[in-house]
Parts: C-alpha cells; sequence; structure tokens
C-alpha cells in the first residue's frame, strides 16, 4: 500500500486515539454538534424556512419554481380514499418510479421499483411487488410510520433516477448521491454516499453506506469510510475508492451553490445526484446536516467555516465566482 493511502487509512484511527476530548478536537478544527446547532444553524439559518426544506414536496415546487433541475414529479397522495388512485397514477411512469414519504428522513420509507412487468413491480433488490404492496407501502406512510415525530404524512411518486455509468461498481443496488455543505453560498465541503448491501441498498451512513470524502477542487476522491472506520475497497464491489472521480464537477457545484439563493438557509446540506440522461439534479436539501462528512474528508469544517465567516461580504459575488473562490482554496493535493 502506497503512503499516501496508507495515511489516509491512519487519519481516523489516529484522531479518535489522541484527540478524545472535544476541546482538542475543536482545536484541530472539527465541528461538533453543539457548536453547529447554536453557532451555524440557529445563527443562519431562520426557523421559519425549516418547512421549506423538511418538506420534500415544498422543496420539489421551490425548485421548481426556481429553474433548479429536479427528478419529475409523477404524483403525490394526501388522504387514505385516494390510494385507490395509485394504479392510474403509476400508468405515467415509462420505466421505474420512486414512492417516498415527504417528511421522512435518513432514508426510511422510500421504496425505489426499477421497472414494470408482467411478474409485478421489480423493487431495487431485485423482488417483485404487486400492486396491492404498493398501497400498503403509501398507506404507511400516510398514517406517519415513516414520518418525523409520526406524524400523517403525504406520498410522492417520482420519476426513477438513472444514475451515471461512471459510478457503476461504486455503489450496490441503490443510486449515489453527492453531499454538498454549502455555507453562506460557498462550497466548503462535500462527499458521495454509496450504498451497500449493509445499507439495504439505501445511501445512509449510519446504516452502513459508504462515505467518499471528495476535493472541493476537482471532485476526485479523498478517502472513504464505512461505520466510520477508514477502507480502500468498495465492501461489495471489491472496486477502488481511490479511483473515484465526479464528473460535471463544476456544475455540481453551481447547482449546490444555486440552493443558497433559493432557500434562504445560510448553512445547509445539499444532496445532488447525476443522470446520465439530464446530468447534475437535486435530490433534496437538509438544514441540519450531518458532521460524518468531516471524517469522509479527514478534516474539520471549522477552519473552512471560519474562512468564510471572516470574507468580506459587502461586494455581492455571483454563484460562479463563489464556486471559483472554494475551488481554489478549499482544494487537497494529498
Amino acid at each position: 500500500m502506497s503512503e499516501p493511502v496508507e495515511k489516509k487509512l491512519n487519519w481516523f484511527q489516529t484522531i479518535r486515539e489522541r484527540y478524545a476530548h472535544p476541546s482538542a478536537l475543536s482545536k484541530i478544527g472539527v465541528l461538533g454538534m453543539n457548536r453547529r446547532n447554536v453557532s451555524y444553524i440557529s445563527r443562519y439559518n431562520p426557523r421559519r424556512l425549516f418547512p421549506l426544506v423538511d418538506d420534500k414536496l415544498q422543496t420539489k415546487e421551490l425548485a421548481l419554481e426556481a429553474g433548479v433541475k429536479v427528478p419529475d414529479l409523477i404524483g403525490v397522495i394526501s388522504e387514505q380514499h385516494a390510494v385507490k388512485d395509485l394504479t392510474d397514477i403509476l400508468q405515467r411512469c415509462s420505466s421505474g418510479f420512486c414512492i417516498k414519504p415527504a417528511h421522512g428522513s435518513g432514508g426510511k420509507g422510500i421504496l425505489v421499483i426499477t421497472r414494470q412487468s408482467e411478474e409485478g413491480y421489480r423493487k431495487s433488490n431485485g423482488q417483485f411487488a404487486n400492486i396491492g404492496d404498493l398501497e400498503r407501502h403509501v398507506t404507511n406512510i400516510l398514517a406517519g410510520l415513516f414520518s418525523l415525530g409520526g406524524r400523517a404524512d403525504v406520498a410522492i411518486i417520482e420519476d426513477l433516477i438513472h444514475f451515471d455509468d461512471c459510478f457503476s461498481g461504486y455503489s450496490y443496488e441503490g443510486v449515489p448521491d453527492t453531499r454538498v455543505i454549502v455555507f453562506r453560498g460557498f462550497p466548503v465541503m462535500a462527499m458521495m454516499r454509496l450504498s451497500t448491501a449493509a445499507s439495504n441498498g439505501k445511501a445512509n451512513l449510519h446504516q452502513g453506506a459508504v462515505g467518499v470524502g471528495l476535493d472541493i477542487g476537482d471532485g476526485h476522491a479523498l478517502r472513504a469510510v464505512q461505520f466510520d472506520k477508514p477502507i480502500l475497497l468498495h465492501p461489495d464491489t471489491g472496486l477502488n475508492m481511490m479511483s473515484l472521480k465526479v464528473p460535471h464537477w463544476e456544475e455540481v457545484l453551481n447547482l449546490a451553490v444555486s440552493c443558497y439563493e433559493m432557500s434562504g438557509l445560510g448553512y445547509l446540506g445539499t444532496d445532488i445526484v447525476l443522470d446520465r440522461f439530464k446530468g447534475p439534479m437535486l435530490l433534496e436539501l437538509n438544514a441540519r446536516p450531518g458532521l460524518t462528512i468531516q471524517i469522509a474528508n479527514g478534516k474539520g469544517l471549522l477552519p473552512r467555516l471560519r474562512q468564510i465567516e471572516g470574507l468580506s461580504h459587502k461586494k455581492r459575488m455571483s454563484i460562479e465566482d463563489r464556486v471559483a473562490y472554494a475551488r481554489e482554496h478549499f482544494t487537497d493535493h494529498r
């Protein structure tokens, strides 16, 4: 194993062994939950704007109004009596689709159907479901089974994302997505989330998906982790994670940064997918983005956040200027 790769794999172990105390982690630039909540989320994210991102349907409508690319909306079911209309709604789908709760979190309640045939509806894990299964799933969504706090919810049916072939082998069954943290309109850190068998095809790091830190400069992989521990190869496909590089990187960053103007949130996570036909598309926004992105990158967020806070914002910078600034100052040449 080469020395640079070995250093990347040993970063988390070194941090865990030498810098376990919160004050020590802060000194090396790691952003903790309390500081994130008080100094960044509470300070830069007005609470009145939270519903715009906590509700995936509102996020989609906001994005469409702002001209931001999102997966096509096929239908919405908000009342139990409308579940009977699901068959008619699905006839609008030429092939695959996705059913998800508007207020879900952590990938819960997302049902991905890759194609329809005489056998039924083929799920992303290869198993088949019938229309009764889908109706029960929608009923569970409406009842709040997957929503935050168990509140009554809405089922969204949207077009299937056809992920770019360049990611073949990097993800198991599910669609890989790119998380970009945007602060005051600047992209400050990014990672790709890749599904595994352990995560049941979901791009959820807590369930076992792989997080790959990405260089803000050009989108190449910096290091990879699963369950917060460094890895080099994908656990299911065996592909070397360090060979990953996200194409259309400037477009991905421009899309992420445009969400700052669109949402009005000063500190947010943007989840972006790369469709092989439509290019980068916004999947969803998060007003309380998690902190494991720092583990995936092997770097703390604080120095970058403080650098942006120290900039003079009297002269308004364009989206392109902010992206160019981040690519120049936050690149990693390891």
